[in-house]
This record gives structure tokens, C-alpha cells and sequence, in this order.
């Protein structure tokens, strides 16, 4: 493969998060949490440290659905009918996003609940 410039590198990350937004019904739905969570957030004037930790965990719940999209992609590109293999590659690609957005709620309960709580 031909060695790429950091735009065209950049322009494909782009592509591939734009491909999974427009392609992936789950990636939207974490998407439009992200969104509502960080917007929280900011209303609610977290420290800086509580922002990174929000923010870390809504990364890697994004990143873990794009993992699992490539895994996916990848499992159905070089096995185009079914296999048992391909199946547990898919659920453990599955998982991991479960993981990660166990790791989210538990974050967001730790870190965003006892600000809400103040307010009432």
C-alpha cells in the first residue's frame, strides 16, 4: 500500500467515522447520547477532571462501535455465508461495545449523578 500524506490519512479517518454514522443505527444511537450527555456536562460546569472522565468514556464507547463495525465488515468480506467462527467473532465484537457502554453508564452515574442531585 502506498504511503499516504496526513491529509489523505486524516480524510480517510474521516470517511470510515463518516461511514459509520450514515450506515450504523447503533452508532447513531451513541452518537446522539454522546451528544446529549456532553452537552449536559457543560450546563451542569463539571471540573475539568470529571469533564475528561465523561469524555473519555463516551470515546470509547464511539470507538468500540467502530471497532465492532470493521469487525464486522471484515468477518463479512472474507466469510460471505454463514460460519460459526464469523458468528463469535461478530458477538465478541458485540461485547466489547457492551463493555464499553457499561463503562459509560457507570461513569456517568459516578460522576453526573451527584450534580443533578444538587440541583433538586
Amino acid at each position: 500500500m502506498p504511503r499516504r500524506s496526513f491529509t489523505g490519512s486524516f480524510r480517510d479517518a474521516w470517511a470510515g467515522l463518516w461511514f459509520c454514522v450514515t450506515t450504523q443505527r447503533n452508532m447513531r444511537i451513541h452518537l446522539a447520547a454522546a451528544i446529549i450527555v456532553l452537552g449536559t456536562v457543560w450546563l451542569l460546569g463539571l471540573s475539568r477532571l470529571e469533564m475528561a472522565l465523561v469524555v473519555f468514556a463516551v470515546s470509547f464507547v464511539l470507538a468500540a462501535e467502530m471497532f465492532n463495525t470493521a469487525v464486522e465488515k471484515t468477518v463479512d468480506l472474507y466469510t460471505p455465508t454463514y460460519h460459526p467462527v464469523a458468528r463469535l467473532a461478530k458477538h465478541i465484537a458485540a461485547g466489547a461495545v457492551l463493555v464499553a457502554a457499561c463503562n459509560a453508564v457507570v461513569t456517568g452515574v459516578l460522576v453526573i449523578l451527584p450534580h443533578l442531585q444538587a440541583l433538586w
